[in-house]
């Protein structure tokens, strides 16, 4: 049985944040052969959405104060570890919910360019050029939440 979970970092268990930080380690470092500096301190003042089935976190994303713009959320590390089985668009309609909840006027991410049709779907508009990101090529995106 799956269970969705919205918590700030202080009131996630060591379990969990472990098996957080694993997931995360797994999908982009480790998959994507992408070193980078995933503990980068923004965990702190997040929320934390996720999925997990018998402690094993299956989707994750966090939602973070973007520092220049105090009505927008900052969504980032998004990813679910079974893919095609409508999980991602769950996760992204759910992260997009408790923004909402937070009581903020709009949503940023930077998404891989492979994964834009993805947010698109759920209203998110790419601005911008494409950018590169650890190697990587990212586009900046922004939904209007109402």
């Amino acid at each position: 049985m799956t269970q969705w979970h919205c918590k700030r970092f202080d009131a996630l268990t060591l379990r969990e944040l472990y098996e957080i930080l694993r997931v995360r380690a797994a999908v982009f470092v480790a998959e994507q052969a992408c070193a980078y500096q995933d503990l980068d301190g923004r965990d702190l003042s997040a929320t934390h959405l996720f999925c997990e089935r018998n402690g094993e976190i299956l989707a994750y994303l966090r939602l973070c104060e973007k520092p220049d713009e105090p009505e927008t959320l900052h969504m980032g590390r998004v990813l679910t570890a079974e893919r095609g089985t409508g999980l991602g668009a769950e996760l992204l309609r759910r992260g997009i919910e408790a923004a909402r909840q937070a009581g903020v006027e709009e949503l940023y991410l930077e998404a891989q360019t492979y994964a834009e049709g993805f947010y698109a779907r759920e209203g998110f508009a790419a601005y911008g050029e494409p950018f590169l990101e650890d190697g990587i090529p990212h586009v900046r995106m922004r939904k209007r939440l109402e």
